[in-house]
């Protein structure tokens, strides 16, 4: 493998909310293409119990947009009160990235194609282990859609936010009982050229080893 294309494929994918291209259409055979990727990606015991929800009806991704939006601003107050109350100005970082999130929320309608990633079990009043092990076997399918799509010059966002209203979207979409929603993902083609790396804690000042607290 050509290593340096993977390494800057990995660091460089990221989730795309105002350089989405919302007058272009999204060809139907992309999608599929990326889903046939992701189903590529390990499941717990192979048992492959991912379902795809693949949202193109104009009525249907304006309902999810609804409950998005709805979600958000309730999540948002929230979060607003719980990390800042009255202490000032929020930081310029996060800021940009609240600015963001509130652009997607404006215009998630237009986004031309919503993914949604599902499980077939349910992983409420289960264990832990089953919970990580239900939830396991689905991210990773949708990280490789993610990273499929940007090889196809297609940006995601990983978003969760309509979940506060899961069995709303159920409704909307007909989804069975036994179906787990677990991660939106907004598809559309994205403007610009590329991205770059984002900024993180190093990795090494978040690792211990053998135990906590321990450095090598």
């Amino acid at each position: 493998m050509d290593r340096k294309s993977c390494d800057t494929l990995l660091t460089t994918t990221r989730s795309v909310r105002r350089r989405f291209d919302l007058s272009r259409p999204v060809p139907p055979e992309l999608i599929e293409e990326c889903l046939e990727i992701a189903v590529q990606a390990p499941s717990g015991t192979n048992t492959q119990r991912w379902r795809f929800v693949a949202v193109t009806a104009p009525d249907k991704r304006a309902g999810l947009a609804r409950l998005y939006k709805q979600a958000f601003e309730y999540y948002w107050e929230k979060a607003d009160q719980a990390s800042y109350g009255t202490q000032g100005p929020q930081s310029s970082e996060t800021r940009r990235m609240l600015d963001s999130a509130q652009y997607l929320t404006a215009h998630l309608h237009e986004v031309p194609v919503q993914v949604l990633f599902c499980i077939e079990e349910p992983v409420t009043d289960v264990s832990l282990f089953e919970q990580a092990t239900a939830y396991g076997s689905i991210l990773p399918a949708a990280w490789s859609f993610m990273l499929a799509a940007r090889t196809r010059g297609l940006g995601c966002c990983w978003t969760t936010v309509h979940l506060e209203h899961a069995d709303e979207a159920a409704q909307l979409l007909g989804l069975p009982a036994t179906v787990t929603q677990c991660v939106l993902l907004p598809v559309a083609y994205y403007t610009g050229e590329d991205f770059q790396p984002a900024k993180r804690i190093p990795a090494s000042r978040l690792t211990h080893w053998n135990a906590w607290g321990q450095q090598r």
